[in-house]
């Protein structure tokens, strides 16, 4: 049998407390723009995630958000379930925009305009052997990015 051709990343599933707040960050820290906003959610959807209110999609290019508002706050998000994303890695074309990412995340943060889960500051940009460049930093959420560049010689 005949594998099928390699699959492409549609979008990125984020669980939110406060959808107002996600929608702006994402539209601020990536300039995505919204696509839509669903508000009456498909029969599949509410027995996949019961605990979802309302869900928004927000694009950068190819690269979409799903923002998932749950109306439970401070219910379980899915006691013993199955193993969640630890991190979603993006990559930057260059050195100098791994140092752009990082400076627009602290910019926002210093603005006061977001309430953050988790308010640990971006982690400076280190080097591995192969000479990859990385930095981690969380979203409004607590969802963790790692900001990659990968240089020539190391792919």
């Amino acid at each position: 049998m005949t594998p099928p051709p390699a699959a492409q990343v549609h979008h990125i599933g984020v669980e939110t407390f406060d959808l107002a707040n996600s929608l702006s960050w994402y539209e601020d820290y990536f300039d995505c723009r919204r696509t839509w906003i669903a508000e009456e959610l498909s029969e599949l959807t509410r027995g996949r995630l019961p605990h979802v209110t309302r869900i928004a999609e927000v694009a950068v290019g190819d690269l979409r958000f799903h923002l998932l508002e749950r109306g439970d706050r401070g219910g379980p998000r899915q006691a013993g379930g199955p193993s969640e994303f630890q991190h979603v890695c993006l990559s930057a074309q260059t050195v100098a925009d791994l140092g752009r990412w990082r400076d627009r995340w602290l910019e926002l943060h210093r603005s006061g305009r977001y309430a953050f889960a988790r308010s640990d500051p971006p982690t400076e940009i280190v080097t591995d052997a192969e000479g990859v460049r990385s930095f981690y930093c969380f979203d409004v959420n607590g969802l963790e990015f790692e900001f990659t560049h990968v240089p020539e010689s190391a792919r």
